[in-house]
């Protein structure tokens, strides 16, 4: 027996696949909306921490 073939006799499976979706689309909309949304001070501070010299924020 394949694995799709136990799969498909669990009752209620096919709502995970679409569970899964809607988080994921989800979480990449609340980062999209963070990252143009955010503070563009606050992330230029941050695009320079590895090489910079000064104390740390």
């Amino acid at each position: 027996m394949k694995f799709k073939n136990y799969l498909e006799s669990i009752t209620g499976i096919g709502i995970y696949p679409l569970i899964s979706l809607i988080i994921f689309i989800g979480f990449f909309g609340l980062v999209t909306l963070y990252v143009l949304k955010g503070n563009k001070k606050h992330f230029d501070k941050l695009s320079h921490l590895p090489i910079s010299e000064k104390e740390p924020i």
